[in-house]
């Protein structure tokens, strides 16, 4: 199935502006689906394109980049190879997986600066220093990263196409929606939860209408990237990282307990771990930030961070990936809505993915109170507007939120809004503002 995606005007935007002065790098976890994206839209905006598929090409292709001295002759093989007349101006050329030929992406220097061609390149676990440290990367590379479907896009791939806009209309006027059409919007959001947004699971979901089934396909997509990290890090402490997430989380710690997970390891080591998980694009990182200003980068903590996973689909099989799919209770309490309190850390998990997908860089802060001897933690804050924007999650529909109050009291001149997101319709508590989950995307 051709899914609709976000990322399609963005793809637009970059041929429009970039003109061919650039190519792009789409880079995402595997299986998100970037090369079927990547090829729809070279169907639909060019004239011809060739995809060329570094992980199942023949040699004599791959050789045509050790030497890219005659691109005259490099374009001749191309087009008698696959069959394609590349038009000036018109073609795009696909590097589908650039990682595993170096040399290829090494040329988009030259190949830019020749400018008959537009060029989009697609990777995973794209930035891994074994796959770039025999090359000199091109500054004629724009990037822009590719993420699991976010909720609008899983009701796009159901046929809902209306109503994002009107939660948004609604969002926007601060107008409650109704019993009845929250009560279904979050029976999709629950849905949403389980399935998640790799574009296979959402396939298997729509064409088998069982859930089984879609814990099959996201299990097949847990072990591919499990093998992956192995290949980087043959000591299995990275997939290690990856597999303790939702532990982790249940902890309810202020903090990812590394130490606990792969054993005592130094500082920089431990960084580099987590970048080379970071840079797979299949977690999402949340740092500590010890002083909430609006430059939240400038203030995050390198030693205190959370760990998510980009798509909480993923998620929920990974918290059961030992036992069979009838253990998985999370299935059928989330879609019954009978989620016990201790898992509301699938709650957290997909707003950082909703957060992310939208662009947001994760951040969040923990106030201890020396009398309670208790930390309090706000799971989210956004900068906007020269502010900040703390946010508390909540698996249900109280509106408890210690936790804002006692960051309120300490930061209010910082404030711009208090967000409260929970699972009951859109309301106000004073100046906190109670916003339904699945309405995350208009923070």
């Amino acid at each position: 199935m051709i899914f609709r995606r976000k990322i399609y005007d963005r793809l637009l935007e970059w041929k429009n502006n970039s003109e061919g002065r650039t190519a792009l790098l789409v880079e995402g976890p595997r299986r998100v689906g970037k090369s079927t994206i990547v090829e729809y839209f070279a169907r639909q905006e060019y004239e011809s394109y060739i995809l060329i598929d570094f992980s199942n090409v023949e040699p004599v292709i791959r050789e045509l980049f050790d030497d890219i001295s005659d691109l005259n002759y490099i374009f001749l093989q191309l087009q008698l190879r696959y069959g394609v007349d590349l038009h000036e101006r018109k073609s795009l050329i696909i590097f589908d997986e650039v990682q595993l030929c170096p040399r290829a992406r090494q040329a988009i220097k030259h190949l830019v600066k020749d400018h008959r061609y537009d060029y989009i390149e697609t990777g995973s676990l794209i930035s891994i220093h074994k796959n770039v440290k025999d090359i000199l990367i091109p500054s004629e590379e724009s990037k822009i990263s590719m993420a699991p479907m976010d909720f609008e896009e899983f009701l796009w791939a159901k046929g809902n196409t209306v109503s994002m806009s009107l939660l948004k209309k609604c969002f926007e006027e601060w107008i409650p929606i109704g019993e009845a059409a929250h009560r279904k919007m979050m029976q999709e959001f629950r849905l949403y939860m389980l399935v998640g947004g790799m574009p296979q699971a959402v396939e298997t979901y729509l064409e088998t209408n069982n859930l089984r089934e879609v814990d099959r396909k996201k299990r097949e997509i847990i072990s591919l990237y499990e093998d992956d990290f192995r290949k980087i890090d043959p000591t299995g402490r990275i997939s290690m990282l990856f597999d303790n997430i939702p532990a982790e989380l249940n902890k309810n710690t202020n903090r990812y307990q590394s130490s606990r997970v792969i054993g005592s390891t130094d500082e920089d080591r431990l960084l580099t771990l987590i970048a080379e998980l970071n840079d797979s694009r299949t977690v999402l990182t949340a740092w500590h930030v010890n002083d909430p200003e609006p430059g939240l980068s400038a203030y995050r903590d390198i030693s205190r961070f959370k760990l998510y996973l980009a798509d909480t689909g993923l998620f929920t099989t990974l918290m059961f990936k030992d036992k069979d799919f009838v253990e998985n209770e999370i299935y059928t309490k989330l879609l019954n809505d009978k989620l016990n309190a201790n898992l509301g850390y699938l709650y957290e998990n997909v707003v950082a993915q909703l957060l992310a997908a939208k662009g947001d860089k994760l951040f969040y802060h923990t106030i201890w109170n020396e009398r309670s001897k208790h930390y309090y933690e706000i799971d989210f804050l956004l900068a906007r507007k020269n502010k900040i924007c703390p946010i508390e999650v909540k698996s249900s529909g109280y509106k408890t939120h210690k936790s804002l109050d006692v960051f309120t009291k300490k930061y209010s001149d910082r404030i711009l809004h208090r967000y409260l997101l929970y699972t009951k319709d859109l309301s106000r508590d004073r100046d906190l503002q109670c916003v339904p989950v699945y309405m995350t995307q208009f923070l």
